[in-house]
C-alpha cells in the first residue's frame, strides 16, 4: 500500500484528498495534466474505487480538478486575469474595457511585519519578498499594490527584471519558482488613502480608496502570496446577480 501522509483519524477519502492535493502542489501533475484513472489510484493506494471517487469528487467540488466528458479528470488551472473586473471598471476614453498596464516599482527582501506574517502563516520577522506594483490606465495610476511572498520560495524573483517578464505575476511564479497559485480569498474595504499610496496614486490626503486584500494559496492550501491593492474609488463598482 502507498501510505497516505495525513491524519489517520480522518476518513480514508479525506486522507486521499489531502494526499492528492499535496502531490499536485509538489508538481507530480501540472495544470492541464490528467490524473490517473480512479481504478489506477485505487490500486496504487489499496483503496476501493468508491473511496477514490469520493476523494476526487471533493477536489472537483473545490475547483482543483475538472472532469471532461470522455477524456478523464484534469488538473484545473484557475483564471485570475479577470478578477479585478469584479470590483473595478477600467475603460479607455472610447468606453472600451481595458486591462491596465503593469509597472513594477520595486522588489526587495525584507523581514515580515506582523500583519504580513499573520497572512502568510509564518513567524514575524521571517524573510519575505515585497513587490510594489503600479497599474496604469492611459499613463495615469489607477491601482497600487503591495505583494508579499515567502522569501524561501520566491528567491529567483530577485534575480530578474520583472518588468520584462509580462504583466501577470502568477505565470512568473510558476515559470521561475515552480509555485502554482490554485485559489485565493479576497476581502474588500473602503479607506482613506494613506500618504504612501496617495503619492503613488496621485491622490490628495484622505481621499477615499477601495482596498482589496488577497490571500493566495497553492493546491495543498499553503499560503503563497498576501497582497493589498489600493484603487481609485471612482473606478469601483459592485455587481451581484440575484435570482
Amino acid at each position: 500500500m502507498n501510505a497516505l501522509s495525513a491524519d489517520a483519524r480522518l476518513p480514508r477519502y479525506q486522507q486521499l484528498r489531502d494526499h492528492l492535493a499535496e502531490q499536485i502542489a509538489n508538481n507530480r501533475w501540472r495544470p492541464g495534466d490528467a490524473i490517473p484513472p480512479e481504478a489506477a489510484l485505487a490500486s496504487e493506494f489499496d483503496l476501493s474505487v468508491g473511496t477514490v471517487r469520493k476523494a476526487v469528487d471533493a477536489l472537483v467540488a473545490e475547483g482543483v480538478l475538472e472532469r471532461q466528458q470522455g477524456r478523464g479528470t484534469f488538473i484545473r488551472r484557475p483564471q485570475f486575469q479577470s478578477s479585478l473586473f469584479r470590483f473595478f471598471r477600467f475603460e479607455a476614453a472610447t468606453g472600451e474595457r481595458v486591462v491596465p498596464q503593469s509597472r513594477i516599482l520595486s522588489i526587495e527582501p525584507l523581514s515580515a511585519p506582523a500583519v504580513v506574517a499573520q497572512g502568510l502563516g509564518i513567524e514575524p520577522g521571517a524573510g519575505v519578498i515585497c513587490i510594489v506594483r503600479l497599474r496604469l490606465l492611459e499613463a495615469k495610476p489607477v491601482l497600487a499594490e503591495e505583494i508579499w511572498l515567502p522569501g524561501q520560495l520566491f528567491q529567483p524573483l530577485l534575480e530578474v527584471d520583472l518588468n520584462t517578464q509580462g504583466p501577470l505575476l502568477y505565470p512568473i511564479y510558476e515559470a521561475l519558482c515552480g509555485q502554482l497559485v490554485a485559489s485565493a480569498e479576497e476581502t474588500l474595504t473602503a479607506e482613506a488613502v494613506d500618504p504612501t499610496h496617495g503619492h503613488l496614486l496621485q491622490l490628495p490626503d484622505a481621499c477615499p480608496v477601495v482596498v482589496i486584500e488577497r490571500l493566495a494559496r497553492d493546491y495543498a492550501g499553503k499560503p503563497l502570496e498576501w497582497r493589498r491593492s489600493y484603487g481609485h474609488a471612482q473606478h469601483f463598482r459592485y455587481r451581484v446577480d440575484i435570482r
